[in-house]
């Protein structure tokens, strides 16, 4: 049975053939063998599944298909409003010249406070670098990130369009020119994930992480008949003059696997104190040494190790508690491998400057 056969008055068996449409066309159907017929399954369960009424088995099968949508597809609530939207959750400076800058919600406002907050550090710093923390990050003001992204541009350059027109960069004197590292996760999303976007498609600066969640679009409200909203995505995002953010995400430049709760953890301090043991356990399966919790040695490090026969890979700790003597060591290995690539690239213009 095709789709455009079925009337506006649509019957269990066309609505159902509908979402079967639906489902497999996005690769989400799952069986217990692979090609199982969605109508094929939900007759067997109408006929057989004891206890289950015709509305109740029509319901489950609703919520199924918003559940895995979902966040593409959601029920409408009142949320909240967040009160710290268009605000920066960190600015700081790391090792002396280094900028850190952590968003939440990408909302309106977010680039004036992020201008603030850079002209603050930059004060009494003389920056090398910029960390843009997006992991966690999200929203739905894609001016927002449009405006935000902007400011790294000098010059007229395409940055976002979803379906009302191409939003521009404006020629300026003063745009951030400054290495770039940004950091994101499988939960860097919405607006966060369209700035993110921007910059690395505008070669602006590169990623660093885990594939983002692939989630940026306009979403519309639609009313049901019992008086409930749905939200469906109904445009994509295209950013920096491309195609559309893929479902897959933004791939990142350089992959730096952490399992979600350690990650939330780095995130309240980058600095907390890792022993061997827990770096090793914390490591996702499958990921490879590179990935995990590495102390960062330092030349002094190395003085010791030969002269004292020390090993510094026993099960010591790292972070502020890694000795009186020696500076803090960062042990979120995202972030730490930003700073890694920050310094490398300090040190080449230096040569180039010669």
């Amino acid at each position: 049975m095709k789709i455009e056969n079925c009337k506006m008055d649509i019957g269990r068996r066309c609505w159902l053939t509908i979402v079967t449409v639906l489902l497999v066309s996005i690769g989400v159907l799952r069986a217990a063998s692979a090609g199982a017929d969605f109508e094929e399954v939900y007759e067997l369960l109408r006929k057989n599944l004891a206890g289950v009424s015709d509305a109740e088995l029509e319901q489950a099968a609703v919520q199924g298909l918003i559940q895995q949508l979902y966040p593409q597809v959601s029920a409408a609530t009142n949320a909240v409003a967040n009160t710290n939207a268009g605000k920066l959750a960190a600015a700081s400076v790391i090792e002396g010249a280094y900028g850190y800058f952590r968003f939440g919600d990408i909302q309106e406002g977010i680039d004036r406070e992020f201008t603030t907050g850079l002209k603050r550090v930059a004060s009494t710093n003389r920056l090398k670098g910029i960390v843009l923390d997006l992991r966690f990050g999200e929203g739905a003001d894609y001016d927002a990130a449009a405006a935000l992204a902007d400011g790294f541009f000098s010059k007229r350059r395409p940055l976002a369009d979803w379906g009302d027109g191409v939003r521009f960069s404006t020629d300026k004197t003063n745009a951030i020119n400054i290495p770039l590292a940004i950091l994101v996760n499988d939960e860097t999303r919405g607006a966060a994930e369209a700035f993110a976007g921007i910059l690395r498609r505008s070669e602006i600066g590169l990623l660093i992480g885990e594939n983002t969640a692939g989630q940026a679009s306009i979403s519309r409200e639609f009313t049901l008949k019992n008086g409930q909203k749905l939200r469906i995505a109904t445009t994509p995002i295209k950013v920096a003059g491309a195609e559309a953010i893929d479902r897959k995400g933004l791939k990142p430049d350089i992959e730096v696997k952490v399992n979600s709760a350690d990650e939330r953890a780095f995130l309240q301090d980058a600095y907390r104190a890792v022993t061997r043991s827990e770096r090793l356990a914390a490591a996702p399966s499958g990921t490879n040494a590179t990935n995990r919790f590495r102390r960062r040695i330092t030349e002094a490090d190395l003085v010791r190790m030969q002269r004292e026969g020390t090993d510094l890979e026993s099960d010591f700790v790292t972070g502020r508690e890694a000795g009186p003597n020696r500076p803090p060591v960062i042990t979120d290995p995202v972030l730490a491998r930003a700073i890694d690539l920050l310094k490398g690239l300090s040190v080449v213009q230096q040569f180039r400057s010669f």
